[in-house]
């Protein structure tokens, strides 16, 4: 059996805290191994215990979390990053994007969405709340585009067949489904697109098609 995943929980709310929990801890294979009630303490529980994964309110006293993302981020080796909102077009949700967190989900979300974007985002393999968070960035984006990179020339045909369904939201079971690729060659075309790209993973990639108007 694979250990489970490890995560901390940040938010000011005592009561919402442990109803998240309660939920992950129901699951054999996730575990909650701190908590904090602001982003400095946030930073801290995260240096302690170095979970796989924080969920991370945005709006919190002392730090926020946009704040504690950013610094938890600059660190060697640092866990994914899920930022909690309580609204889907919030721009400091947004903005923690930006600067590295794995992507967002509302704070009412069942909890079963909740499981499932703590699996899906350590696992890597697709965008949580993929339409939401094209959404998002739909909006912020409208102000213009910004200009191509020459990093974005050195992707092959097939590399940019891949990043544009990888920026429509598509999985990599669903990518490889339409292309009738494997998933092993999908991932295989993935990693190498993050990685000309200086990506940290799919949702930058997201970010990176909205910013300089490939999507």
């Amino acid at each position: 059996m694979t250990a489970p995943i490890r995560i901390v929980l940040v938010d000011d709310q005592v009561l919402f805290r442990a109803g998240i929990r309660m939920v992950i801890d129901s699951q054999p294979d996730l575990e909650v191994v701190g908590e904090a009630s602001d982003g400095r303490e946030g930073i801290d529980v995260v240096r302690a215990t170095r979970p796989d994964l924080v969920l991370m309110d945005v709006r919190m006293p002392v730090m926020d979390g946009l704040t504690a993302t950013a610094e938890i981020l600059s660190e060697p080796a640092p866990p994914r990053v899920v930022v909690l909102t309580t609204f889907d077009l919030d721009e400091a949700a947004a903005r923690a994007i930006q600067r590295g967190a794995s992507g967002f989900l509302l704070k009412d979300s069942e909890p079963e969405a909740l499981l499932s974007a703590v699996r899906t985002v350590h696992a890597g393999s697709a965008v949580i709340a993929a339409e939401a968070t094209r959404t998002l960035f739909a909006h912020i984006a409208e102000g213009g585009a910004e200009p191509v990179p020459a990093s974005y020339a050195s992707l092959t045909d097939r590399e940019r067949e891949i990043f544009a369904l990888a920026a429509a939201g598509l999985s990599n079971a669903e990518i490889a489904e339409r292309e009738f690729l494997s998933e092993a060659t999908v991932k295989t075309h993935i990693s190498r697109v993050l990685t000309k790209l200086a990506l940290r993973d799919r949702v930058q990639l997201v970010v990176f098609a909205f910013r300089h108007g490939l999507a």
